[in-house]
């Protein structure tokens, strides 16, 4: 089992290091647009994928919708998805810190000095250093404010991750090479078929989340679980101005749900 997740800020080689690492170990790399052809196939519509990115929802859109949790439950969905294959590159978009209790996961931080990450943005992108400087850190804020945002988590807390590298004493190649060679240890190759099972589980139970956040009144009052693969059980209270039959519709229309297990009281309406 090779299941492997990389994360950087951008200009440390992160994509190369992936597509190298693929290419060696004969792993699909799941980066950006990888990520986004999973979740079409997975029945994720386009337009809500369309804000698939790492940045924290500004104050106002938290405010008046509840698209951004949405895209946390999509995303949680296809991340959950890819890990139950088993061998997989997932590059970015939170994947360690969503698969951190999931042990068969190798988390490996990237890691180059500011300078080092400068100058590679003005070689790959032909900007100026002052640009690439700008950009540079415009980038970290952003990651850095999703990861707050979504997982309340600390990017830069190293004990998060399995390994970290630094690319400028390494180079690229290197890295990988570092990366293979930790790979191979018995420890972290041993995975059990359960742990994968879990992780499909999870991600049919996001899916029906992130349908439920947004398309019901008050999502926060229904609970979600997936006790056993394609069977959802959903407890709650539902809204009297919602239909329990469009809710059940809802639900079953979700590729992957098998059967549904309705445990949903309607809430009460008490004179004033």
């Amino acid at each position: 089992m090779s299941l492997i997740t990389l994360t950087s800020g951008i200009g440390c080689s992160e994509n190369t290091v992936a597509r190298i690492l693929g290419e060696k170990l004969g792993l699909a790399v799941f980066d950006d647009q990888k990520l986004q052809d999973e979740a079409l196939e997975m029945g994720i519509s386009s337009e809500d994928i369309k804000d698939f990115d790492e940045k924290a929802p500004s104050l106002f859109s938290r405010l008046l919708t509840f698209k951004p949790q949405t895209y946390l439950e999509l995303m949680a969905a296809v991340i959950y998805k890819i890990s139950g294959k088993g061998d997989a590159i997932i590059a970015g978009h939170g994947a360690s810190f969503l698969l951190r209790d999931f042990g068969c996961a190798f988390h490996v931080r990237l890691h180059s000095s500011e300078s080092s990450r400068i100058q590679h943005l003005v070689d790959e992108q032909g900007m100026s250093p002052d640009a690439a400087k700008k950009l540079m850190q415009k980038n970290d804020d952003e990651q850095k404010g999703f990861l707050r945002f979504a997982y309340h988590m600390d990017w830069d807390d190293n004990s998060l991750y399995d390994l970290v590298i630094n690319r400028d004493k390494l180079g690229v190649e290197g890295t990988v090479i570092l990366i293979v060679a930790a790979r191979d240890v018995e420890q972290i190759k041993e995975c059990s078929l359960s742990a994968m099972e879990s992780m499909k589980q999870l991600s049919l139970g996001k899916r029906v989340e992130a349908a439920i956040i947004k398309d019901c009144v008050n999502p926060g009052n229904y609970h979600v679980t997936v006790p056993e693969p394609g069977v959802v059980r959903l407890t709650g209270i539902i809204n009297p101005l919602e239909s329990k039959d469009k809710l059940i519709e809802l639900v079953k229309a979700i590729p992957g749900v098998k059967k549904l297990i309705m445990a949903v009281e309607t809430e009460r309406i008490h004179d004033i």
